[in-house]
């Protein structure tokens, strides 16, 4: 249970000196039991403060790293059961599966279909997170050379070491560096050296049980023994079984603290079907219901792409509007006669728009001005498209440099604002486009500037 802000006032030392960031201590204590602030922002609590308020506050499932720098990928940290509640905090990973006991020309094929499938929505990339490279030949020397490959060719990637030997696990972390891996995994059979091996590398690991049951168990052991970096995998292998314990997991960390289960999970869509189709249905229903990890046997455009869209929609924060930046984009290689769009940053607006001018084949350049997130007319009637903001946008831009004429044109929508944005912009003609996106193609294909 999280403290308050006045427990946490409490064990502050009061001395209101702002060294901080924030005025007083009653408004620091505040802001850090609302998770704005973290506790060792105070220059002045003691270590045991921290720890205590740092335990409080956690998140009920425990976020765990992998990576290193800025190919970090992280795991957990999940506050609630539905989205609408607050937010899903941390995407479920994808990995692809390479193993030792495949050939040179598969292994290659994966890398690099790991590599090349990335796509760029709401300036955000859409690609695969991990590789899984497992001991299927039971052979420490081909698993850390492969290790090594997976490292070389695919430095973003976080990975995933699976092998029932602790020792070669070691080897391969060893390989990994700085660049912590997932050990997979300590099991009631192996679980001592397991331990001893995660403890010596300093590296996050996985926990399998046969059941639910036993992998809280060994959770609860392996947490005595001082690890805390876990990821759970429940031995499940059906859809029914994985499924509901993806749902017990998370209802038991959040709902009732359950500790032994308060870890980000991993699951092998891999392992229970060997139809890629039949693969991709499983790890869509992992991905909306609580999975931290989905392992595929592979990874090809057309199912990695649904995945990666799902994704994005389930973990964006409903709270906020998805948007792109404000900034000039050239569309179809323009140059200083082409024309000059503008519209707002909500980002559904500007995939139509321009897909529409990508479309219409007419290098064109979109201005796209930031709004908050909201729609042109919604943006217009909450005073934050109007034509002083507008003209501000254009002046600063850059758009002048970059073109001979002076003809912007605005959303048809915005027509009544025509000329009060022409008084703004003494040196511009308006010209108002079409209301509709779809319309954009025919009115690019004709426009000419004016003056």
């Amino acid at each position: 249970m999280g403290l308050t802000g006045i427990e946490i006032l409490k064990m502050l030392p009061k001395k209101n000196c702002g060294e901080c960031g924030v005025p007083t201590c009653l408004a620091f204590a505040m802001k850090v039991a609302a998770g704005q602030e973290d506790i060792g922002a105070c220059p002045y609590v003691s270590d045991e403060v921290k720890e205590k308020v740092g335990e409080a506050s956690a998140p009920p499932i425990r976020t765990v790293v992998l990576g290193s720098g800025d190919n970090k990928f992280e795991v957990g940290g999940e506050t609630c059961l539905y989205r609408h509640e607050k937010r899903f905090e941390h995407p479920t990973g994808l990995a692809v599966l390479v193993s030792n006991q495949m050939d040179d020309d598969e292994v290659a094929a994966r890398l690099n279909r790991f590599n090349g499938l990335r796509y760029d929505r709401v300036g955000v990339e859409l690609k695969a997170d991990l590789v899984a490279v497992k001991d299927e030949a039971g052979d420490e020397g081909s698993f850390t050379a492969l290790v090594g490959k997976v490292r070389e060719e695919c430095p973003d990637a976080a990975i995933i070491l699976m092998s029932e030997n602790p020792q070669t696990l070691k080897a391969g972390a060893g390989v990994c560096g700085e660049h912590k891996p997932l050990l997979y995994a300590a099991t009631p059979s192996n679980v001592d050296d397991m331990v001893a091996v995660a403890k010596e590398t300093e590296c996050p690991l996985a926990v399998k049980g046969g059941t639910i049951g036993e992998t809280a168990e060994l959770s609860e052991k392996i947490q005595g023994e001082g690890l805390k970096d876990l990821v759970l995998d429940t031995g499940a292998r059906t859809i029914k079984a994985v499924f509901e314990d993806q749902v017990v997991c998370r209802r038991a960390a959040v709902k009732h603290k359950y500790k032994p289960l308060g870890f980000p999970t991993i699951t092998f869509p891999c392992e229970m079907t060997d139809d890629s189709l039949t693969e991709a249905m499983i790890t869509s229903v992992l991905i909306a219901k609580y999975a931290g990890i989905c392992v595929l046997s592979d990874i090809q455009g057309d199912v990695l792409f649904p995945l990666l869209l799902e994704r994005l929609n389930i973990f964006t924060d409903p709270q906020r509007p998805m948007v792109v930046q404000e900034d000039i984009y050239p569309i179809n290689g323009p140059d200083e006669n082409s024309p000059v769009l503008i519209t707002c940053n909500f980002s559904l607006t500007y995939f139509i728009v321009s897909g529409e001018i990508e479309g219409s084949k007419v290098p064109s350049w979109l201005l796209i001005k930031d709004t908050e997130g909201l729609s042109v007319l919604t943006a217009w009637a909450a005073g934050k498209f109007s034509a002083d903001l507008i003209a501000q946008f254009v002046k600063k831009s850059g758009i002048e440099d970059k073109v001979k004429h002076r003809s912007l044109i605005i959303p048809g929508y915005l027509a009544s604002i025509k000329g009060e944005l022409e008084e703004e912009l003494p040196d511009w003609k308006i010209q108002i486009g079409p209301r509709e996106a779809s319309h954009l193609p025919s009115y690019l294909k004709s426009w000419q500037p004016e003056g």
